[in-house]
């Protein structure tokens, strides 16, 4: 399935902008990344995509089916996750997703029991699958989400923010689950984690208050930051003059002085180290200065201790 998205707009009666605004790219086979600060409109854009809202004007292509005129077909060729997923939690895994499968319509018995033990297995949790879901970690609950989300085998699956609060271990199995279901169909992945599109997607877009500000591989993402990005170690007085030259990535505490990761236009301090870029470097490079700032942590929330 190619999804085509042409001049896609959202707005509201009491808003000053637009929260897409004439927006147009495509999503094909694959995984497929969506990045963008808060405010950036990728919401707005899930919930236009997952048939929750309708746009304002523009046009939306499933495999040449349009979202405004073939929903209810649309709506069988797709799977979604949102950001916040609950379950009934006195149900076990296999009973809540039997239960589900039946409100998407699987009336057959085998058929709805072969399309839960599938989902199972593809996200790990057969072994689980007579837990209640109640009992389960914050993991295998966004597993069970996945679980939920492809029953109906769906051409196209839209994943909210699928790591945030995951620990790094069921991070990268959540990751892995996600890179081998896109084998199969095309998968939007909406997140402001770097991370999870730089380990698995093939293509990104980044949106910033409501517009497209890059659509391409995250190599092409990364090149924007090429000789952009720098080390330096520096104290409490340089670091906050680095601060009002550069965006700062990370910082590493090492002894009584800090390694800052750095990108920008301006000249860096003698001791500063050219290093090559990651996408998160691009990220924060390729975003103005008001978006960049929304777009990362606080810098105590960068902080590594070693």
């Amino acid at each position: 399935m190619i999804i085509k998205i042409k001049n896609l707009t959202k707005t509201y009666p009491k808003s000053p902008r637009a929260s897409l605004d004439k927006v147009s790219f495509e999503i094909p086979h694959g995984t497929f990344g969506l990045l963008g600060p808060n405010g950036a409109g990728k919401t707005t854009l899930i919930k236009i995509l997952s048939t929750q809202m309708e746009a304002s004007s523009g046009l939306v292509l499933m495999d040449e089916l349009s979202l405004q005129t073939h929903r209810t077909e649309i709506r069988k060729r797709l799977g979604y996750l949102p950001q916040h997923f609950g379950t009934y939690p006195k149900l076990s895994a296999w009973e809540f997703l039997d239960y589900m499968a039946l409100l998407a319509g699987i009336h057959k018995k085998k058929q709805r029991q072969n399309r839960v033990e599938i989902a199972l297995n593809d996200v790990g949790l057969f072994d689980a699958r007579n837990r209640e879901s109640g009992t389960f970690s914050g993991g295998m609950m966004r597993r069970l989400g996945i679980a939920q989300a492809i029953l109906g085998d769906p051409e196209f699956l839209i994943v909210d923010e699928p790591t945030v609060g995951l620990d790094p271990e069921e991070r990268i199995r959540f990751r892995g689950i996600l890179a081998r279901l896109g084998r199969d169909r095309a998968i939007l992945i909406s997140t402001h984690i770097v991370g999870d599109i730089s380990s698995i997607c093939e293509d990104v877009a980044v949106l910033c208050l409501g517009e497209l500000v890059f659509r391409g591989s995250p190599a092409d993402l990364i090149e924007k930051a090429e000789g952009k990005t720098w080390e330096v170690e520096a104290d409490d007085s340089q670091f906050e003059g680095l601060t009002k030259q550069f965006r700062v990535v990370t910082v590493n505490i090492e002894g009584g002085f800090m390694r800052v990761r750095m990108v920008g236009d301006g000249s860096p301090p003698l001791n500063a180290v050219s290093v090559a870029p990651n996408l998160e470097d691009a990220y924060v490079y390729f975003m103005d200065d008001d978006e960049a700032e929304q777009s990362q942590t606080t810098i105590s929330d960068k902080v590594v201790r070693t």
